[in-house]
């Protein structure tokens, strides 16, 4: 019996980003990056710092960190969603969530090659993935968002 439950361990898939502004490409990109994990996997999220956000984008985000982890931390297919690291330390990450697998978002080219490096140098079993894009919307990234508000209440 006791086999059959080592056998059957959920995988942990590891998601990251933002998630400002939440909208409808965040949910696809999460329901995507679970099904990486296979059936049963756990989803675990890092949200991404309101420092962290500034010191990369020179602006911080317009919902504040602990908002933006209540809102990923509702959503259905989110078991568990957790700020980041003030210094971006992907080590204390991996330590503390122990993922099997990452999912990389299609705009995640920023730290794709240090997280595979990083999995490499360690030789640790996770498997890095990429999520691809959903096609095009108009409303499909928090930037387009604020584009369409500014654009809507110009006076």
């Amino acid at each position: 019996m006791a086999h059959e439950e080592k056998k059957e361990k959920r995988k942990i898939v590891l998601a990251s980003g933002v998630f400002d502004l939440l909208h409808f490409a965040h949910v696809k990109y999460l329901e995507e990056a679970k099904k990486t994990g296979g059936p049963n996997a756990e989803l675990v999220v890092i949200i991404a710092r309101d420092s962290t956000v500034e010191k990369r984008r020179g602006e911080k985000p317009i919902i504040p960190e602990n908002q933006r982890v209540a809102l990923v931390d509702s959503l259905k297919i989110v078991d568990k969603a957790i700020l980041g690291y003030e210094d971006f330390n992907i080590e204390k990450v991996m330590e503390k969530v122990k993922p099997d697998v990452i999912a990389l978002g299609y705009d995640r080219a920023d730290i794709e090659q240090s997280v595979e490096d990083f999995v490499k140098k360690r030789g640790l079993k996770i498997e890095v993935v990429k999520i691809g894009k959903f096609g095009e919307d108009e409303l499909d990234s928090s930037s387009k968002i604020k584009q369409k508000i500014i654009e809507h209440y110009k006076r």
